[in-house]
């Protein structure tokens, strides 16, 4: 079931095309991944979705309410957490979350529920007196997760949540995402620029200067625009080049021959397994397949 449908959404600035005519759907309680460079249109898009800008053109159906009718039904549905902080550096975590959660409609006691659980899963319990203003980036992030969540939102959009985050926080931040899939059974709307994030995704969208260049699962978007390639290490004879070119078409670099892989590999290994001894088989890459679909590198 669909819990976001967008159809030829278009956003227009003077004559410049931020979002031009794209189209997707998210299905609920998936982790649907929005990819492209700096400037593709990734935050504009996740911007007119969470009701922040309005559209030039097009449909947009999020949880069963119309964008740009049905708005504040919209919003109740939603939490967002966004490339840079919304939340007051001089008040504490706690006071921070109390507010927001006020801004809901929430009675204190709700708000406190919701803390209690934030303690639980997310190890909050030594940040709440800190101001926010003085948290490291990491925790930062984590009391971002715990505001956009306060009021037990559908879906979570995240715009390039870790962005600017070491190694040991991004993976703190990817936990909690997998934990929200996992335990609320959440749909998880990302935006990225980050290769490796998408594969953890069971959709990608690849955008480029707007425009969606590609979509689908990570591994069928590898198959279509990253095949893998078959090394074999051997000297360069007459006879390892019939072989070899049963896969497709060969080259030899220093001291291999390498093809991209058409058809059954499993079958090829086993017919000329007495001849083939010293192989690798390197899967393609989501780094590949933008660029065979976009045509350039990700910046």
């Amino acid at each position: 079931m669909s819990i976001i449908e967008v159809k030829h959404l278009t956003k227009k600035y003077d004559q410049h095309l931020a979002v031009n005519d794209i189209s997707f759907s998210v299905e609920e309680g998936e982790l649907f991944a929005l990819l492209g460079e700096n400037g593709a249109g990734k935050s504009t898009t996740i911007h007119i979705l969470c009701t922040i800008l309005e559209k030039s053109q097009g449909d947009v159906c999020i949880c069963g309410y119309l964008l740009g009718r049905e708005d504040d039904q919209i919003r109740k549905n939603i939490g967002i957490v966004f490339q840079n902080s919304v939340l007051d550096p001089k008040l504490t975590v706690q006071e921070n979350l109390m507010t927001r959660g006020s801004f809901y409609g929430m009675k204190k006691v709700e708000i406190q529920r919701r803390l209690a659980e934030f303690e639980t899963y997310f190890e909050m319990r030594s940040l709440w007196k800190k101001p926010y203003g003085t948290l490291s980036g990491g925790q930062k992030r984590r009391v971002d997760i715990c505001r956009s969540l306060i009021h037990d939102p559908r879906i979570l959009f995240l715009d390039e949540p870790t962005t600017g985050l070491d190694p040991k926080n991004r993976k703190l931040v990817w936990e909690y995402i997998h934990f929200l899939r996992k335990e609320k059974k959440m749909t998880i709307f990302l935006t990225t620029h980050y290769m490796e994030e998408t594969s953890h995704a069971d959709h990608v969208v690849i955008l480029d200067q707007g425009k969606i260049m590609c979509q689908d699962t990570p591994s069928r978007l590898k198959d279509r625009f990253a095949p893998a390639h078959f090394l074999w290490y051997t000297q360069p004879s007459h006879e390892a080049e019939i072989i070899v070119s049963k896969m497709g078409d060969p080259q030899y670099e220093q001291d291999h021959y390498v093809v991209n892989i058409q058809g059954n590999i499993t079958a090829f290994l086993y017919a000329y397994r007495h001849q083939i001894v010293d192989y690798e088989i390197i899967k393609g890459s989501m780094d590949d397949v933008f660029l065979n679909c976009t045509g350039h590198s990700l910046e």
